[in-house]
């Protein structure tokens, strides 16, 4: 019986794609899920393709209001939380605002996890030990922090994919300074690369975009295979440590960017001024 059997797993960007498919794997292992969806059609779907029975939460998490919607939410409804998954993502081909005034990729890959795990970290190290598992990807290689125009208001167009790294890295960054900051709570912090994934991400974008994806769909992997280190971090006893950067369930090393911890403590604090999140965790 593995970690996961018995507890509660909140996961974001579970209604299609490497998400549903980890959501499928550990309801089979026994855990207590609750999945995040943006409609009431989409998550009475994937409810409906889970064994066993599970919690249905909504949000659109590149609105910071929802996300704190969210949070509250799963605190009221849970004493207990001891797995939470960050796995929401996507790449906007055009430059997008949020309602808060936060560039949409920026929002959605980074700013949501960053938002949502301080929200619910309180109760992760109320309900330790807890872990904290953060979709990150290879796209993150030549990418930096933009910390001169976060906003990507220098140009857009054509930068969807170099944009979408730049969240990656993030991701990242965000894994080893959160777990910086949980040494000694029983809480662990930890990010993967789950491949390159045959499913309907991107397809929400234009013809080009689209195009690039089914070219590269003979040499992808299905969600199965691309949950497997998600479902490793969430329930498996031998995973090593915290902040790490994993790959095939094997500890990777990522680029010398995404290991500047000087980075990593600069990001944390812009995204608190831009989250208005208050770090409870150090």
């Amino acid at each position: 019986m593995g970690f996961a059997a018995g507890k509660r797993v909140l996961i974001t960007g579970a209604t299609n794609g490497i998400g549903l498919a980890a959501a499928q794997e550990l309801a089979r292992r026994g855990a207590l899920l609750a999945i995040v969806a943006r409609s009431e059609a989409k998550g009475a779907a994937t409810a409906a393709q889970l064994p066993g029975e599970t919690d249905v939460l909504y949000a659109d998490l590149s609105e910071q209001s929802s996300v704190r919607r969210l949070a509250s939410e799963a605190l009221e409804r849970y004493q207990r939380i001891h797995v939470l998954v960050n796995n929401a993502g996507a790449i906007f081909e055009r430059r997008e605002l949020t309602e808060d005034g936060i560039e949409r990729t920026w929002a959605l890959n980074h700013l949501a996890p960053f938002l949502l795990t301080n929200l619910l970290l309180e109760r992760l190290k109320q309900s330790a030990p807890a872990r904290v598992i953060t979709t990150a990807s290879d796209a993150h290689k030549g990418a930096r922090v933009p910390f001169d125009d976060l906003a990507a208001a220098r140009g857009y167009r054509g930068r969807g994919f170099g944009r979408y790294g730049e969240t990656k890295l993030a991701n990242i960054l965000f894994t080893r300074e959160l777990a910086r900051r949980l040494e000694g709570s029983g809480v662990t912090a930890n990010c993967f690369h789950p491949g390159l994934v045959a499913t309907g991400f991107n397809r929400n974008n234009g013809l080009l975009m689209r195009a690039s994806m089914m070219f590269v769909k003979p040499f992808s992997r299905n969600a199965e295979k691309g949950a497997e280190t998600l479902v490793w971090l969430a329930d498996s006893d031998d995973v090593p440590g915290s902040g790490g950067y994993f790959v095939d369930m094997k500890l990777a090393t990522p680029t010398r960017e995404a290991q500047d911890l000087d980075a990593a403590r600069r990001l944390w604090e812009v995204s608190e001024e831009q989250a208005g999140a208050s770090a409870k965790a150090g």
